[in-house]
């Protein structure tokens, strides 16, 4: 008697579970990709993606590039997302080290220059930039001072508290231009330019964000050269409102004093969405979003096919020899950089 009192219950179940099943078969996918907080793409774009693919696409920021790859590692076992978008060359090493990607290698990956290409697989350059000090050109105008050319030059007194970084332990250009401090001073000597740096008011704050939004002049703050990014100049350019033909900041371009960095993007280790990953990196060196990349995030494509806006060659060439490392000798050296920055720098 109990049975039968069940069994038109358990058959109502089990046709709503499968209606609700046959429902879901028509709702959008959802793909989680985890970037640093400077990501950005056109609506456009990403609408396009969704929709060609049947796929809503969640972006989930975790901060700087530094936090965001914190946030990797400690959430390996159990990912967060699908993908990351932001790993660059100064923490790639440790990305790998921590098992964090899956392989892929993107048809796509033929347009991109081997130069920038990494050695494994296990991540896809997406774009790359140079990390060096901007000026605020009105600032140094309105106060009679010549804006310096060359690291050595900001230990002068007239350069006093004028100069704001971003932490190397938090900040992945803050990272990148430590590395290059070692690659213009030397190993042995670089923690000197940092020491008389320190004496000489220099101010360090945890991210690029607040450098440049907050600390820089431009934004209202008080240091008029702050650690950015050589295309910063033409960004503030295309963007000036109201529009004005020249950039109102410039670049500090010393030999060997400003590093290229080359930004990846990955397939998180356990995602569940491996096929829908993967188009998102294809359609990330795609050619339309690496030319929408430039204007969005102010970095040079990884595509060769793909076009920069004209601000990028009147305002924000790059003709020196920049600092490069291999990823062993990043791998090797950063905490130990790390830790003796920290020691000289904010102790």
């Amino acid at each position: 008697m109990r049975l039968r009192t069940l069994a038109p219950v358990v058959l109502a179940l089990v046709a709503g579970v499968l209606a609700i099943a046959a429902c879901g078969e028509d709702d959008p996918r959802t793909l989680t990709v985890i970037t640093h907080d400077s990501f950005n793409l056109s609506d456009e774009l990403m609408r396009q993606f969704e929709e060609e693919n049947d796929v809503t696409v969640r972006l989930l920021p975790k901060g700087d590039a530094g936090a965001m790859l914190t946030s990797l590692i400690l959430t390996r076992r159990n990912p967060e997302g699908d993908l990351a978008f932001g790993v660059d060359n100064s923490f790639l090493s440790r990305a790998l080290l921590e098992g964090v990607f899956e392989e892929y290698e993107s048809p796509l990956l033929a347009r991109v220059p081997s130069n920038l290409r990494p050695a494994s697989s296990f991540v896809t350059p997406v774009d790359y930039g140079y990390v060096n000090f901007n000026y605020d050109i009105g600032w140094f105008e309105a106060n009679g001072v010549e804006p310096p050319e060359t690291l050595e030059d900001m230990l002068k007194p007239e350069y006093r508290g004028l100069v704001v970084v971003s932490n190397p332990a938090s900040s992945s250009p803050g990272l990148a231009f430590l590395m290059a401090t070692i690659e213009y001073f030397g190993e042995d000597q670089y923690l000197n330019w940092w020491r008389g740096m320190r004496e000489n008011g220099l101010v360090v704050v945890d991210g690029w964000s607040t450098a440049y939004y907050t600390n820089f002049t431009r934004a209202g703050g008080g240091q008029p050269i702050v650690l950015s990014y050589a295309t910063s100049p033409a960004f503030e350019q295309i963007f000036a409102d109201p529009p004005q033909d020249e950039a109102p900041t410039a670049n500090i371009l010393p030999r060997l004093g400003v590093f290229r960095q080359v930004e990846y993007a990955g397939i998180l280790a356990g995602t569940r969405n491996r096929e829908l990953a993967e188009k998102f990196i294809d359609f990330l060196l795609s050619v339309p979003v690496q030319e929408d990349i430039p204007g969005q995030m102010a970095v040079y494509p990884v595509n060769q096919d793909a076009a920069v806006p004209d601000a990028f060659t009147r305002f924000s060439q790059v003709d020196v020899e920049v600092a490069e490392m291999t990823p062993e000798r990043i791998a090797d050296g950063r905490q130990r950089w790390i830790d003796e920055w920290t020691r000289e720098v904010l102790r």
